[in-house]
């Protein structure tokens, strides 16, 4: 795997407003048909993103009508994003701790993770085997009950990311290139691509818990050592995170031996008014142009190629596989 690779995730879910408490009656996919636009640059470049997706969605004639499509024309892979506030059993309390669902009760988690897996194999004829936890909330108890439904990828890690301010995990130390959950199960873990760019971008996982402290950030040090041109921590988005510092990571980290990028993001963005990442059809058209950017820039500056988490995965057992297994009857 000496070319880099790309593979884009879709956080596919109901559209609800980012900036009031979750609630159950928020159900609304209506972007999914807005997927389109996307789509229009993935067939110029050959991208088959992966759409992991909710229970609304998975739910919705719609929506399994648009993306059942794709999926049956080899032009998207569907795997699973488990929101607990709107997934069947519907008994615990909707809160900000519990939209997490690694803080849910273990039965509470793998009943919510078996109802979503079941809706998504009966509407879409396959049963998925691609995992995302909704706001990245992937627990102590969240591996063993993937396994036993069968998943064989995760792609629910951010690297060097703690979400403990208001009650999610933290992925602080975690790999920032896929690596084997369980070998000897299968769990295969794709990670978001988050890391550092700047001039001591090289020091970002050691001083990454500064970037999610309270006192830290009360004295604005992340936005001081970014602004200084030291290290500042990034993500590969379009949502928020412009282009040219896409790009800025995508070849800070090619340059410290990494192959392996996740690009993501969130369906409803893909529509005006649904997030505050795109407001108008400015917006939107800005955030469509980043996505061109990024792809042409990994395509055409860093020579790398478009992948898929399965095709991923693949290449992973085929290289940890022994030499004659091949040939082995």
């Amino acid at each position: 795997m000496s070319a880099p690779q790309l593979a884009i995730v879709v956080d596919t879910e109901e559209e609800f407003d980012w900036s009031k408490p979750f609630s159950r009656a928020a159900r609304s996919t209506t972007a999914i048909s807005a997927q389109a636009l996307a789509h229009a640059l993935y067939d110029r470049f050959g991208v088959v993103p992966t759409y992991v997706i909710d229970y609304p969605v998975a739910t919705d004639p719609l929506s399994i009508d648009v993306l059942g499509g794709l999926a049956a024309r080899g032009e998207a892979e569907i795997g699973a994003h488990l929101h607990p506030w709107v997934t069947p059993p519907n008994d615990e309390l909707v809160s900000t701790h519990n939209s997490y669902h690694c803080n849910l009760p273990p039965e509470r988690e793998r009943a919510k993770i078996i109802s979503l897996t079941e809706a998504i194999t009966h509407h879409f004829g396959r049963r998925p085997t691609i995992f995302k936890a909704g706001r990245y909330g992937f627990g102590a108890n969240t591996q063993a009950a993937l396994i036993e439904q069968g998943y064989a990828i995760d792609t629910s890690f951010v690297p060097h990311v703690n979400f403990g301010g208001d009650g999610g995990p933290s992925y602080i130390g975690a790999p920032d290139q896929p690596f084997w959950l369980d070998r000897e199960a299968g769990l295969f873990e794709v990670p978001l691509t988050s890391g550092f760019i700047g001039l001591a971008a090289g020091f970002g996982p050691q001083i990454a818990p500064l970037f999610d402290h309270r006192a830290a950030l009360a004295l604005r040090m992340p936005g001081a050592l970014a602004k200084l041109g030291l290290v500042a921590r990034s993500r590969l988005t379009p949502e928020g995170v412009s282009a040219n510092e896409q790009c800025r990571l995508i070849k800070a980290m090619v340059a410290r031996g990494r192959r392996v990028f996740v690009l993501t993001y969130h369906s409803p963005s893909l529509a005006v008014g649904h997030t505050p990442y795109v407001r108008s059809q400015a917006e939107l058209d800005a955030f469509l142009g980043r996505i061109e950017t990024v792809l042409r820039f990994f395509q055409r500056d860093i020579g790398g190629t478009f992948t898929t988490l399965t095709a991923l995965r693949d290449q992973f057992l085929a290289a940890s596989a022994p030499p004659n297994a091949a040939g082995a009857s």
